[in-house]
């Protein structure tokens, strides 16, 4: 396939208007869902990473591609760019008022860059959204997303083991003054799809994760993982805001196999977090910054 920049140029700067209600059901059902003892209500704010569970796309079920995506067309947002696998690589976010459960709320896109690269594996490309969320006449969430395009892994072995090419483990971050055990079960991850609307088959579908991705069990998701470091990184600065939090992917974390969330002081007040697997890889790196509460 031919990636060059040129394909896509057309739908640089193409944008969408999503609209919802931040409605209080699947906030108490995400709250459920991460062992909370309560979840916000009506006219509270939403704690940050939960806008996640709202402006999903829904497409009909014949729409819908063999990974569970919505299959890709000319008249879509995201451009159908020819290359298999679809992940959600990291976001940089700018909370900048409240989001409360209850309000109407709507959310702006537009696609800011799309930049092929030849990876280990082959052909990638990345793909840059911003979202603009607003509520009451004001702006409340900023964020911009990346999405990567991969090409297609071989068949994995039949003892199941992986075949996606992993980097070079990153040192974890052993002294971490703060750490804290998530054990996520196949149930946790079927509960996530479930609230976000997520078909993609890798976080349920044992066999076709295994042999149709490559992958060695069943995947966390990305944003679940920076929805729980965000949650951590709040519990360590009570008394303030989360201001602003990015996070990148880098390497996938299974089901079956607890990972630790780390965090560490990075200087006035910011938090340098990770998300560590069994084996000592980090999986996800982010970065949170506070503000007074308004």
């Amino acid at each position: 396939m031919d990636t060059s920049l040129d394909d896509w140029t057309g739908w640089v700067g193409r944008e969408e208007t999503l609209r919802a209600r931040i409605d209080a059901a699947p906030v108490a059902a995400l709250a459920a869902t991460l062992d909370l003892e309560g979840a916000p209500t009506e006219g509270q704010p939403l704690p940050p990473g939960w806008h996640w569970l709202f402006f999903n796309p829904v497409a009909r079920q014949s729409a819908l591609g063999d990974d569970g995506h919505p299959r890709r067309a000319a008249n879509s947002f995201l451009p159908p760019i020819n290359l298999p696998r679809r992940m959600w690589a990291g976001s940089r976010i700018r909370y900048l008022a409240s989001l409360q459960v209850g309000a109407e709320a709507e959310r702006s896109s537009r696609i800011l860059r799309i930049t092929p690269k030849e990876g280990k594996s082959g052909p990638m490309c990345f793909v840059t959204v911003a979202h603009s969320v607003a509520s009451g006449g004001r702006t409340c969430i900023e964020e911009e997303q990346d999405i990567v395009y991969r090409a297609a892994t071989p068949l994995a072995p039949a003892s199941g083991g992986s075949t996606i090419p992993e980097r070079a483990v990153t040192p974890a971050p052993l002294l971490a003054p703060w750490k804290r055990t998530v054990n996520p079960d196949a149930v946790l991850l079927f509960r996530y799809s479930a609230l976000t609307f997520n078909g993609h088959r890798i976080h349920y579908d044992l066999p076709y994760a295994q042999v149709e991705e490559g992958y060695r069990g069943l995947v966390v998701h990305g944003p679940l993982a920076a929805t729980l470091l965000q949650g951590f990184a709040a519990s360590l600065r009570p008394g303030l805001s989360l201001a602003a939090f990015e996070f990148r992917g880098m390497q996938p974390l299974f089901a079956g196999q607890p990972f630790t969330l780390c965090a560490d002081e990075a200087g006035k007040g910011a938090l340098a977090l990770h998300a560590v697997a069994p084996d000592g890889r980090v999986a996800v790196e982010a970065f949170a910054r506070f503000a007074p509460q308004s």
